[in-house]
């Protein structure tokens, strides 16, 4: 049978949110799509991890497989090390010995592994069209815009971009150009401290709720003094007197897994579950995140689990993957792990990263053919490594 990641064509106009949906490549900067030619059995075929693991200990030092936390237990099974992203860039960083960093996770994660490792090491992503729609809600050319904007306003010399690492390797190199630098959602705090060390704003890409739910409950800063600029307005809907009295211009993006998550969903599972803590990651909704006994990034969310007392129960919001694989694994501790909507909600692009695509990729290699190699032009590379390494070098 031939894999293909395409959907067949539907009576649609091509709009670019069908061609979104569609999972075509509309934009060579936005959603990617991806055949992916060969025959591979279905999906439940058994023979598929026997494959993989051949495949795997035929390369044996030659290749290093990184699993995001969001991936699906069948393709975490032949990770190497599992983390967020930007631990596992760094992980690859670490490996210079190998020849090709197999990344399960987005596209975005493997453009900054690509930034991180060396020019003879090859980044290769199972599915191309494994995207990320919190990061091609920013493009480089609306960034570009948007700098404009600033600088018409009369405040680009005070604004300082600072940008999540849920980035494409455009935007972040827009951001080192710029004075600016990269985040995690576990040092947003230490970022933005520095950033307006440095000027009065901050340009906050591309996820508004990370950079509000920051400045406003870690960092004493009130919600009028956050505004959102919406690429897809003129001057992104504000006056320039609402950009000038900003102190934080928030980009409008947001992640789908996590902006699905409500107050309602908090109040829900208060009433269902009695002496239940709410813990979220930041990239939640502010209304969210402020009816939540804890937040935190991935790792933290972890973290935070591990140390939890026996019998403690838990509404995570985060990626449905990860709560199922932390409710299996600290079931016999008699913690409750529950998801925090009642919904269902994988990360779609995430989830393209399955076992047919990651046995093909191996199985490739195996046969010294380098598949869906993804690869950052050098200027872009120079500009976006000195954002990361300007957040490496926060105190």
């Amino acid at each position: 049978m031939r894999v293909v990641t395409t959907a067949q064509p539907l009576d649609v106009q091509p709009t670019p949110l069908a061609l979104l949906l569609l999972g075509r490549e509309a934009d060579p900067k936005s959603e990617r799509g991806v055949e992916c030619p060969g025959d591979l059995p279905a999906p439940s075929d058994p023979d598929l991890v026997a494959r993989a693991r051949a495949a795997k200990e035929k390369l044996g030092d030659k290749v290093f497989v990184l699993g995001h936390h969001y991936q699906r237990d069948e393709v975490i099974e032949f990770a190497d090390v599992t983390g967020d992203s930007f631990k596992l860039a760094r992980d690859a960083a670490a490996r210079p010995d190998a020849e090709y960093i197999v990344f399960c996770g987005v596209h975005f994660m493997a453009e900054s592994a690509d930034i991180l490792t060396g020019d003879d090491q090859q980044v290769i992503l199972p599915d191309l069209a494994a995207g990320c729609s919190m990061a091609d809600m920013a493009t480089a050319e609306q960034v570009a815009e948007c700098w404009d904007v600033l600088t018409e306003a009369g405040i680009a010399e005070q604004v300082v971009p600072v940008s999540y690492m849920n980035s494409s390797a455009d935007i972040k190199a827009f951001t080192g150009k710029h004075g600016g630098t990269i985040c995690t959602s576990s040092n947003a705090k230490r970022a933005l401290d520095w950033a307006f060390e440095q000027g009065e704003k901050v340009l906050f890409l591309p996820d508004q709720h990370l950079g509000r739910n920051t400045a406003v409950r870690d960092m004493g800063m009130s919600l009028d003094d956050c505004v959102v600029f919406n690429p897809h307005k003129p001057n992104g809907g504000l006056t320039v007197e609402q950009l000038r009295n900003a102190k934080m211009i928030l980009w409008r993006g947001h992640c789908s897994v996590h902006g699905r998550f409500s107050l309602d969903s908090v109040n829900d599972v208060r009433a269902r579950i009695p002496d239940v803590n709410v813990l979220v990651h930041p990239e939640c909704k502010h209304e969210v995140v402020a009816a939540a006994d804890y937040v935190g990034s991935t790792e933290y969310i972890i973290k935070a689990l591990e140390a939890a007392p026996r019998g403690s129960k838990w509404a995570i919001g985060t990626e449905l993957n990860l709560v199922r694989r932390l409710a299996n694994r600290f079931a016999a501790e008699d913690k409750e792990i529950v998801f925090l909507d009642k919904t269902v909600c994988f990360c779609s692009t995430m989830n393209r990263i399955d076992l047919p695509h990651l046995v093909w990729t191996l199985e490739s290699l195996a046969a010294d053919k380098v598949v869906n190699r993804i690869e950052v032009d050098k200027e872009t590379e120079s500009f976006a490594k000195l954002a990361l390494e300007r957040m490496l070098s926060l105190p």
